[in-house]
């Protein structure tokens, strides 16, 4: 069975978006077993610096990639990174399972994004699309993804 651990920096307080993530976790089960990380965000004041900025990302950043293993797939969210439909996100975790890339990771950064170290881990960079999202909304939508992923790869309905 594939592994699917979403890591995020931050950690999500609001009812509606731990409910809505439980409910995609859960409709997965039959799928892929799902792990969802949460890593602190490093605590910092509203106007950074550029010096400031690497440096947050740079912690939160070595707390994300403490959590990915080796042989894992890593995917980051990002705005910069290749635009896919669902059927085409569906299809990349087809090959993936096919190739036996069992450990797929996905990423989300905290608010300022990734540091360059877990850019450079990623082997797939993935938007969705040029506008700015929260990233605790970017995870209900991505946990939502997978989910229809599966659904297309199997054929069932869902998707359309």
């Amino acid at each position: 069975m594939v592994q699917i651990t979403i890591i995020g920096v931050g950690k999500l307080k609001e009812i509606y978006w731990t409910q809505g993530i439980a409910e995609y976790t859960k409709r997965l089960g039959p799928y892929a077993k799902v792990q969802l990380v949460e890593v602190p965000d490093e605590k910092a004041p509203e106007q950074l610096s550029a010096a400031e900025e690497q440096q947050v990302k740079q912690k939160e950043g070595e707390r994300i990639l403490s959590h990915v293993k080796p042989d894992s797939h890593v995917i980051a969210m990002a705005i910069d990174g290749q635009a896919l439909s669902s059927e085409q996100l569906a299809q990349h975790l087809d090959q993936l399972a096919t190739y036996g890339k069992s450990q797929v990771v996905f990423i989300i950064g905290g608010s300022i994004g990734l540091s360059d170290d877990v850019l450079k881990r990623a082997d797939v960079k993935l938007s969705f699309g040029k506008i700015t999202y929260p990233h605790q909304l970017i995870r209900l939508v991505l946990v939502e993804q997978i989910y229809r992923a599966f659904k297309i790869n199997r054929g069932e309905p869902y998707h359309r």
